[in-house]
């Protein structure tokens, strides 16, 4: 896919806050899908953290202008990181019953209150925290996600089937413009991926078979277990959301329905 130096520059110019986002839009398009595995699939629901949005980079700007309100030094990509790293600890809890069934904002505060203490970030207001963990709600897209969804939007219902509660989900679309045909969530299952139910209960949700439906995904593990639900599964490489260098998951072509280099890819490959 071939962009010209105006769409670069402009492409580039997404990035928020000082953060650099790496376009995605620059990669080679990966080969077709295989017409025979996509061809009866209705919807498409999509993993949200690192597949849609960019949390590192999202947390880290904020992170940022926020310390320089309160004059902390904090390695902020490190502190995104930690609280990252608590994510699938947390769930876990709760699929092992040690936790009743929490919504992730409750989950991501426990983890926050543990690494703010981590970091020495002390005295701040009950108010303060709330906002602090209501960040998860306001993450920006990658410069490739509202495009390439409104794409597949014209073809196909859209949806998020995140481990994010509903309204987590709700208020990220608002806030990041992402066109979604309604809100899908592991908090309707009460099961969090990759837990077969969640993504059963969604095709149940949209009345189609599981063949029917196709996960959307940045993480070979989620793709792995919806295929093993039945779901088609489609690939988007996301190399970049650990940071540049990061550790990122790949896939060959044909290793899930289809392989894509970015939202807009797959939506080419999807035929939207």
């Amino acid at each position: 896919m071939k962009f010209s130096r105006r769409e670069a520059a402009r492409t580039l110019g997404a990035g928020f806050m000082g953060v650099l986002i790496v376009p995605q839009l620059k990669m080679q398009a990966a080969p077709a899908a295989n017409n025979d595995a996509i061809a009866g699939v209705k919807a498409i629901v999509f993993d949200t953290f690192g597949t849609v949005v960019d949390w590192r980079g999202s947390i880290i700007a904020e992170g940022e202008a926020w310390g320089k309100t309160k004059g902390l030094k904090i390695d902020w990509a490190r502190f995104a990181d930690r609280w990252r790293e608590g994510y699938q600890p947390s769930m876990e809890k709760v699929r092992k019953g040690e936790l009743p069934w929490t919504k992730l904002d409750a989950l991501h505060r426990m983890v926050l209150e543990q690494i703010l203490k981590e970091f020495n970030i002390n005295g701040l207001a009950e108010e303060e925290k709330e906002h602090w963990n209501l960040v998860w709600h306001r993450l920006k897209p990658w410069p490739d996600s509202v495009p390439g969804l409104a794409r597949l939007k014209k073809k196909y219902t859209i949806a998020p089937l995140s481990n994010g509660n509903v309204s987590l989900l709700t208020d990220m679309g608002k806030n990041a413009g992402i066109p979604w045909d309604l809100v899908l969530s592991a908090e309707l299952a009460h099961h969090y991926k990759p837990d077969p139910e969640s993504y059963l209960t969604a095709a149940e949700l949209l009345s189609i078979k599981p063949g029917e439906l196709m996960l959307g995904a940045a993480h070979s593990g989620d793709l792995r277990a919806a295929r093993k639900a039945g779901l088609k599964t489609g690939f988007i490489y996301r190399p970049n959301e650990r940071g540049v260098g990061g550790r990122a998951d790949n896939a060959k072509p044909g290793e899930f329905d289809v392989v894509a280099t970015s939202m807009i890819d797959m939506a080419a490959q999807m035929g939207a």
